[in-house]
């Protein structure tokens, strides 16, 4: 079964960080772009970042001012996404997706959905 599963989230104080992972299963990431995405109650998903297996490059929002990093280790066939200084509003269901690197981590270019996880930022 081929499929990707988000972990990592919680609550957490504002000014905190957290560490989502997000591990393919049935498939390998090495020939993949992923994507972290996020999407808040009543809100539209947001695309946050997104790392290219193979090269490890990548690339980020600019609203998110630095303050999230992605990541991948190809031999867990993980990527992770390390969020410091976190604000309330960055509350949300986080979601890795995987793609075709030339599709840009677009969300409609996507071709494998994690479920997400959910991070809370409140005090």
């Amino acid at each position: 079964q081929l499929q990707l599963v988000e972990s990592g989230g919680g609550l957490v104080q504002p000014g905190g960080s957290l560490r989502l992972s997000c591990v393919a299963s049935g498939f390998t990431l090495d020939n993949y772009a992923i994507g972290w995405f996020r999407q808040a109650p009543g809100k539209e998903r947001e695309g946050l970042s997104c790392i290219t297996a193979n090269d490890g490059h990548t690339f980020y929002v600019d609203f998110l001012e630095g303050r999230f990093t992605t990541s991948i280790n190809n031999a867990k066939n993980t990527v992770y996404l390390q969020m410091n200084s976190l604000k309330p509003e960055d509350t949300s269901v986080y979601s890795c997706a995987a793609g075709p690197p030339e599709r840009s981590c677009q969300a409609g270019g996507m071709n494998y959905w994690g479920k997400g996880t959910l991070v809370t930022v409140s005090s």
